[in-house]
Formats: C-alpha cells, structure tokens, sequence
C-alpha cells in the first residue's frame, strides 16, 4: 500500500463523516423551520428556505451515492462540499436574519473541518469565503419578523426582555451544536491522520524489512553457488576415510554422520536451485496440510536428529489443503531450530487446524524468553544466542506475516517458551 492510496482512503473517511454531519444538519434544520412556523409562528420566506435545505438533502444523496465507487475523494472534491456547506447556511441565514442570527457561528464548523481535513491553502481559502459571507450578511440580509402571533392579525413588537433571551438561547444552542460537532468530527479526523502515519509507518518499516530480505537473498544465492565446490570435496574426503581399513571403526558411524549431512546440504541447495528456477509452479501446487507437516519435521529431524519431539495434530478431516511455498517450509524449520537450541533433549509440537486457519504451536522446555528477548524477537540481526546471527526468526517471521500469517513468542505458566504460528488456509492477496 503507498501513500496515495492510503491519502485516497483517508479523503474517503472524511468525506464519509462530511454526509452524516450533513444529514445531521438537514434533520436540525428541518426540526428548527418547523419550531418557528409551529410554536414562534414567524413569517418567514418558506419557500426558497426549504428549497435550500431539499437541494443540501439531495446534495448528501449525490455524494453518498458517490461514495459507493472507489474513485478517489480529492483535497478540491472535498473543499467543494464544505463550500457548499457554506453556500446553504448563508441562504438560511439570509432570510433569517443575516448576522443578527444566534446561528451565524455555525460558520466556523466548515473552517474547523478545513483546518483539520486540508491543505493549509484550502483552509484560508475557506477562512475568506466564511469571513466573506459572514461580512455580506451584516449589510444584505432579510430581517427577523418581531412577533406573529396568527396570519391576518397585527404584528406587535416583542418586548426587548423576550427578544435578548431568544437572542442568548439561540446563541448557546450554536454554541452546543459547534462544541459537539467540533469535538467529535475534528477527533474522529484527527484520529484517521493518526491511523494514516502509523500505517505509513508500517509500511516504510516492510519496505525497509523487504529491502533487507532482498539483499539477503541476493547473498544467499552466491553462497549456494560458492558451497557447491566445498561440499564436493567433502563428499569425496568422506568417501576416502570410509574405504580406508585403518579408520577406526567408531569413527565410521561418525563419518556415515557427516556424510548423510554432506548429502542433506547437497539437497538443500539443490532444492534452492529448483525452487529458484520454477517459483511460480511451486507455489501454483497444494499439498494436504498433513502431509506437508510429516514432510518437513522429517526433513527437519534429519537436520537435528539428536531431538526427541513429540507431535499432535487436531483438525477437521479431511485435512485442508495448503498452497506450496517453499518459503513456508523453510520458515518453519527455523522456528523448530530455535526451538531445539532453547531445549535441546525434547520439544512438543501442536498443529491444529480448522476451514479457516491453520495453527502450529512449537513448545520448548528451556528458560524461556528474557523481556528484551519478547521485546525484540523477529527484529533483524537480535539474537540471544553466541554464535547466532539473528535472522532465523526474521525470516520466518517475514515469510508468515507475507502470507497473511503471524508468528508470536510467549513464555508458559509452567516453565519454557511457546512459538505460535497462525496461517489463514484462504489464499492471501497482499
């Protein structure tokens, strides 16, 4: 996700709480008209009024009509609402009264929402429209009638006690409505800024993680092409010390040892090689869940065959299937590595599994993790091991986070540390 798309989602957002605000409004207003011609009993100019607030009403339709599609809400899009915001209140405030109304501070919602929403350009530009028409309606406006008490009767005067105490309602009642409107659309705003760095944030710290990931596959294939000679002569020095008859014959097993592990690293990179040549049909192919697991604690207990493991697994049957990526299983022989270095004699496995996800749980019996360990576990290049380079774990935990996936590391109740990798068995579109 990039800057622009997320910048389009938060025009969205805001435009999005632009409607309801205005809904809000268009059923204030309705309620306020109708207060006046039932109980004050005013003569006011009715018809362009309610003209107004049915083309605001419609306005709102337009735009949450608009909202359905995924065009993106622009900064000039949204300063165009707000003006015509702006251009319905200063109607209603025409034929009501222009700037002797108590309402005329509702024109500072629009200039907040500005402020809080766009560019510092926008909001002085609707700093001087509102100035404007708050200045116009001070000289252009149609008065307030004093008093009607029925049509066809003399107008009398109001007393000016009754006059200044509607004057201060409704003063306060704008008041009430802007610190409400304030404090929830300019937080709920400010909010979605918030929302908008911390995902910009994310999305800097994977580009920088990718990056890195980038650069050490890069790496990984010179030293894959590097190894080939270097374990060819082993092969062959193994070969040599095997046929000799004067090695001693405990030494034998050890030699059949270090040539199955030659053998395994031979595969290993052989299959580096492969999965490097033909990506796409690797991970185009499923496998059953199940037997992906048996396949990789075998190859897994080849690389560590002095750990004892005991393995459950619980699920619906048949068992789902899971899209082949080399990566997956490649993350998961870290983890189990690390697992077996926290706890050398023995580790409990837990696969479990449901239509939905698939959980695997790695539990060692070792001290457990120290609180910079929890803190910093999966950070590149942090270990807490002596000859560890730290990227066991940041590999891993990249490889399941891009599949949709996350990895966790807890210490138990009883004693040792819990690796929980949690996998979604729907294919993941980043």
């Amino acid at each position: 996700m990039n800057p622009s798309i997320l910048a389009a989602q938060t025009g969205h957002s805001h435009l999005r709480r632009l409607v309801l605000l205005r809904a809000i409004a268009v059923v204030a207003q309705c309620a306020a008209l109708a207060l006046v011609y039932r109980i004050l009993a005013m003569k006011l100019e009715w018809l362009p009024m309610l003209t107004t607030v049915a083309a605001l009403a419609g306005l709102n339709l337009l735009t949450w009509w608009r909202l359905r599609a995924d065009y993106p809400v622009s900064n000039p899009e949204l300063f165009a609402q707000l003006c015509a915001d702006v251009l319905a209140l200063s109607v209603l405030l025409y034929y009501g009264g222009g700037s002797t109304n108590p309402f005329i501070s509702l024109f500072l919602l629009p200039l907040v929402i500005a402020a809080a929403a766009l560019p510092r350009s926008y909001t002085w530009a609707m700093a001087g429209i509102t100035t404007g028409c708050y200045t116009l309606l001070m000289k252009f406006y149609v008065p307030l009638p004093s008093n009607d008490a029925h049509e066809g009767h003399v107008q009398h005067a109001a007393p000016q006690g009754d006059a200044f105490n509607m004057h201060v309602i409704g003063m306060w009642l704008g008041f009430v409505i802007s610190a409400v409107v304030v404090a929830y659309f300019v937080v709920k705003m400010a909010q979605a800024v918030r929302d908008r760095d911390e995902t910009l944030a994310r999305v800097r710290e994977e580009t920088l993680r990718n990056e890195r990931i980038v650069a050490l596959g890069t790496q990984a294939a010179g030293a894959a092409h590097e190894l080939g000679t270097p374990l060819s002569t082993l092969s062959v020095i193994i070969g040599e010390l095997k046929r000799d008859n004067a090695v001693l014959p405990e030494w034998r097993d050890n030699l059949a040892i270090l040539d199955d592990q030659v053998r395994l690293c031979k595969r290993i990179l052989g299959k580096l090689l492969a999965n490097a040549q033909d990506t796409v049909t690797q991970t185009a192919l499923t496998q059953p869940l199940e037997q992906f697991l048996a396949d990789t604690l075998d190859e897994w207990q080849l690389l560590r065959p002095a750990v004892h493991y005991r393995y459950q697994a619980s699920g619906a049957q048949p068992a789902p299937q899971l899209h082949m990526d080399p990566a997956l299983r490649a993350a998961l022989l870290n983890l189990l590595n690390n697992a077996a270095d926290a706890s050398p004699d023995e580790i409990d496995i837990h696969a479990h599994w449901d239509e939905r996800r698939f959980t695997l749980e790695i539990h060692d019996h070792g001290q457990g993790l120290t609180p910079e360990a929890a803190a910093r576990a999966g950070s590149a290049f942090f270990t807490t091991k002596e000859n560890g380079r730290g990227l066991g774990l940041f590999l891993a935990n990249a490889t399941v986070e891009r599949l949709g996936g996350k990895v966790r590391l807890f210490n138990r109740e009883g004693g040792g540390a819990t690796t929980e990798v949690i996998l979604p068995l729907q294919p993941h579109t980043a």
